[in-house]
């Protein structure tokens, strides 16, 4: 072939022996083509090395294969990790990414943003939507929009994309109740957010549900390390407290500085699960159990379902309630922060149990 110029689809069906309109249905992903041709296309394709030109194809097929990500300005674990799951999961797909950043999520910054959006002519939009305020927002969004919501709790009508946080609460609080505590106390979230509501809910369900005493939750300021760490001074002088789920990592973190502070031991004294199950868990003193999101399967999960939903263009956007609603299980990753009270790591044994009792918690993994 001619080494002065690219090679365009004409050339790979002459070295095929097909017709360009084959060569188009190859590439295009067209169940109707035979396996042979395919291969013979494909084979031309690597000889020639064809690189099918987007712009053309975009026009050909009125799609742009490319999708808004709303999000919003923040550094929190739980969001980043989303919007880079997302991006993973698009790229997999060979589908192009554009965010659209906002300082906060409420309806008039949803709204502009989906019009900034609409007008880089993206096929389809997720939001990350984990406050109240972004849910009631995309309420508003035309029903026209090829939307899908992630971290929005699984209770929002419309097509979205969950953990479920309330099960990741049971997770953590029955697993420190099976250790033998008498209660655990709660270190919740702000309460705008989504997250924090159901992973409240959790908590309290489990509580009641295992005839526990319950005690009203402290925090609910933000999910800072810092607002983690003034409730552990409170925490730390309360000698009846034993067992402490957050709502998050980073408050785990600061409690853990401040129980240790005041000279408590973690898990000794006191013990602790948090949520999310950050990197950085394993190499806090002690090692943090945590209820683990899979960030990278939310990502997949809702790129596949803003695909579905945008489907063939021709055919229109599916019925609100055909539209998917997916959550996804947590898992609880048990580590060194949290043992049967009075048990002493040092010694290898519980305090004040009979030798059955300490013998079953021992062999407990």
């Amino acid at each position: 072939m001619d080494g002065e110029r690219a090679p365009v689809m004409a050339d790979v069906a002459r070295i095929a022996g097909v017709s360009h309109q084959t060569v188009s249905r190859v590439l295009n992903d067209h169940p109707n083509v035979r396996s042979a041709t395919r291969d013979r296309v494909l084979a031309a394709v690597r000889e020639l090395g064809y690189r099918p030109n987007a712009a053309a194809r975009n026009l050909a097929t009125r799609r742009t294969r490319t999708l808004g990500v709303i999000s919003f300005n923040t550094t929190l674990y739980g969001p980043a990790s989303m919007l880079y799951g997302i991006e993973q999961a698009a790229r997999q797909h060979e589908y192009f990414v554009v965010v659209a950043a906002v300082g906060t999520l409420d309806r008039r910054s949803v709204l502009d943003a989906v019009d900034r959006l609409r007008d880089q002519g993206v096929e389809g939009i997720i939001v990350i939507a984990p406050q109240t305020s972004a849910v009631g927002a995309l309420a508003s969004v035309p029903s026209d929009v090829p939307l899908v919501a992630v971290g929005c709790g699984t209770h929002a009508k419309l097509a979205s994309v969950a953990v479920d946080n309330e099960a990741g609460a049971e997770l953590a609080t029955s697993y420190l109740l099976d250790l033998g505590h008498r209660t655990v106390h709660h270190v919740v979230g702000p309460r705008s957010w989504l997250d924090a509501q159901e992973r409240e809910a959790g908590w309290r369900r489990t509580l009641e549900k295992r005839g526990a005493p319950l005690v009203e939750p402290l925090g609910g300021a933000d999910w800072t390390s810092r607002t983690g760490f003034e409730v552990g001074q409170r925490i730390a002088a309360d000698p009846e407290v034993t067992a402490v789920f957050c709502a998050n990592d980073h408050m785990a973190l600061g409690l853990l500085r401040a129980v240790q502070q005041a000279g408590r031991r973690v898990p000794e004294d006191i013990s602790v699960v948090g949520f999310d199950d950050m990197p950085e868990t394993e190499y806090f003193g002690p090692s943090l159990t945590s209820v683990r999101q899979d960030f990278d399967e939310l990502g997949r999960r809702a790129l596949r379902a803003l695909i579905e939903i945008v489907g063939d263009p021709e055919a229109g956007l599916p019925a609100a309630e055909e539209r998917p609603h997916i959550v996804i299980p947590p898992s609880l990753v048990v580590r060194t922060s949290a043992t049967p009270p009075g048990h002493d790591r040092r010694l290898g044994r519980t305090t004040g149990l009979p030798r059955e009792e300490e013998t079953r918690w021992a062999a407990s993994p």
